[in-house]
């Protein structure tokens, strides 16, 4: 193309773009000075990233810090889920498509679940200080890491299950139009996943945040390694002897702000746009809408925007349908996808071997006493989380009905339940210990209040999905029949929530597992607050350096959970396939 034609090209474009301009509407404003504010935060990121790591950690407590350490917290959620979404697209992937492979990922991914982060935090941290000396990368690194480890379970399980449950009439449709793996994966597969990833990746965004205070306020060995940001914000505030509480609210207040905004401003439009891939309508199901996405669609510069990146997208190439009959098994794996999969399989099963023999090294010189010790505080917590189900159960179980049945109560509390849930709880443990230290309630029982505050609202959540779910011709059928009160609660709404009720208490027991390890010891009050438990345990041993008894605490906590899961979850996932399921 001549060089006069070019630039005349590039002029007409610009004057196109000019013109728009002076019809922006103020959304296109907003979105412009969006833009301008996050340039400036990747540069104080990058600066922070790069910045030489000071010899101690010091956390600035004025409030005119907060807004730049909400960026440093919310960043590192953002770059986490990142991470997260790539590995669950890789992992579910693979174990939903290799049968062989199957059978090693979901056990492996079943105990990765169970193992709280403070049980390889050290450690990893360690390292990623040792590669990076004297900057702050590696303490970042070690961050979001240990941040993706709350993120990455739920969400991989959450694909896997949607791929092994493709409806057999869109798999039939790609193979008549001949669709490759990666046409099936991009055009069937994710599509119908895309739902149950959006609000799985919801609750995984808030699984992050629980341990927020831990991961960038910890301490081994007394030795600091705090990262700028509102846990280590509100840690700071809590330690000594007298807590600053202007700073602890501030901190609060923050971390809520950034909550409500994430979820305006993303998780809203996402899950209204990802109404579009869904394949089934439960009864008293209602439309999300989200406002912020309305005004996005009213934007002039968002469709400039997408008119320009078209350019760089290959055009589709029409797929003309092939005769079902002579096509081959859509499942089979092709000899190349094989042969990379039992590669990668034996990478995966050689390091876990090689993990395994430096493990069995590193515990072999723990007596007999300390294994025995470690199993009778494994059933304290054991009987501290099912406790904790107990009472979750009993007001989430007819507060999810009510909000799930009534398409108003609905609409008004289900985005404000969301926010709660998002909320890290132990960034409200200093105000609960304050409380139960007034009472004179010791933390043996007290830390039951602490798990409550994390755990409850996975089951309230599921619930209200169930409610949601039940078909409309089973409650018109109860109207018809005049069955009411706890006659129609016992004959309908508990029979048909009861599979989600199951889910609930199996996410709620794993993250109960994971919060002992903060409930159970309380490390900012002077002198520290423990409850005799395998939480309590594996923060005594990261406090110490003790790497041996570490290592023993998470083995035991992995086997308890991975046993209890196998046998008493399972049991009641088959009874609620068998018996309430209301599709059979």
């Amino acid at each position: 193309m001549p060089v006069r034609r070019r630039w005349q090209l590039i002029w007409g474009e610009a004057t196109a773009l000019l013109d728009r301009s002076r019809r922006l509407h103020w959304i296109d404003l907003f979105l412009v000075a969006e833009l301008a504010g996050l340039l400036f935060g990747i540069v104080a990121l990058a600066r922070q990233f790069t910045h030489e790591k000071p010899p101690v950690a010091e956390i600035d407590l004025s409030p005119w810090a907060l807004p730049l350490y909400t960026f440093y917290s919310l960043a590192r959620g953002l770059i986490a889920y990142v991470f997260s979404l790539s590995f669950t697209l890789v992992y579910g992937y693979w174990a939903a498509k290799d049968r062989t492979a199957e059978r090693v990922l979901v056990p492996v991914l079943d105990i990765l679940q169970s193992i709280p982060v403070l049980g390889f935090m050290p450690g990893l941290l360690l390292v990623f200080v040792w590669l990076f000396p004297g900057s702050n990368l590696g303490l970042e690194l070690a961050a979001i890491v240990a941040i993706f480890t709350g993120q990455a379970w739920n969400m991989t399980f959450s694909f896997y299950q949607s791929v092994r449950s493709v409806p057999e009439s869109m798999q039939e449709a790609a193979t008549v139009y001949r669709f490759g793996w990666w046409q099936r994966f991009k055009w069937v597969e994710v599509p119908y996943a895309t739902m149950g990833l959006v609000l799985n990746s919801m609750m995984s965004m808030a699984g992050g945040w629980f341990f927020l205070m831990t991961i960038e306020g910890l301490e081994i060995g007394g030795e600091k390694y705090w990262s700028p940001g509102i846990g280590s914000y509100i840690k700071a505030a809590t330690t000594g002897d007298r807590w600053d509480w202007g700073a602890i609210v501030a901190g609060v207040m923050a971390m809520t702000l950034m909550i409500v905004a994430l979820d305006q401003l993303l998780w809203r439009p996402v899950v209204a746009w990802a109404q579009k891939f869904r394949v089934e309508e439960g009864g008293a199901q209602e439309e999300a809408t989200s406002w912020f996405l309305d005004l996005l669609r009213r934007s002039r510069l968002v469709p400039v925007a997408r008119d320009w990146l078209s350019r760089f997208r290959r055009p589709a190439v029409p797929v003309e349908p092939a005769k079902p009959a002579a096509l081959a098994d859509p499942t089979r794996p092709l000899r190349a996808g094989s042969f990379l999969s039992t590669a990668f399989l034996l990478l995966l099963g050689g390091g876990m071997i090689f993990g395994a023999v430096a493990l069995f090294f590193l515990i072999r010189h723990l007596e007999f006493e300390q294994w025995r010790e470690l199993v009778e505080r494994a059933f304290l917590t054991l009987g501290r989380v099912l406790v904790t189900l107990v009472l979750a159960t009993a007001w989430a179980l007819p507060a999810g009905l009510a909000i799930g049945l009534t398409p108003k109560l609905s609409r008004i509390l289900q985005p404000v339940v969301q926010v709660f849930a998002s909320f890290p709880a132990p960034l409200l443990f200093p105000m609960a210990v304050y409380v139960l230290n007034r009472f004179g309630v010791s933390l043996d029982w007290g830390s039951i209040l602490l798990l409550l505050l994390g755990t409850q609202w996975y089951i309230l959540f599921n619930v209200i999905a169930g409610a949601l779910a039940i078909p409309a011709d089973l409650k018109e059928a109860a109207t018809s029949y005049r069955i009411t009160g706890w006659q129609r609660f016992r004959a309908l709404y508990f029979p048909a929530v009861f599979p989600y009720l199951v889910t609930g208490w199996v996410t709620a027991a794993g993250g109960a597992w994971n919060a002992s390890i903060v409930a159970e010891y309380i490390d900012f009050e002077t002198p520290p607050l423990a409850a005799r438990g395998l939480g309590a345990s594996i923060m005594e041993a990261t406090g110490s350096g003790d790497n041996a008894l570490l290592a023993a605490s998470v083995v035991v906590m992995s086997v308890v959970v991975v046993t209890f899961n196998r046998t008493v979850w399972r049991h009641l996932y088959q009874l609620a396939d068998r018996r309430f399921s209301v599709q059979r």
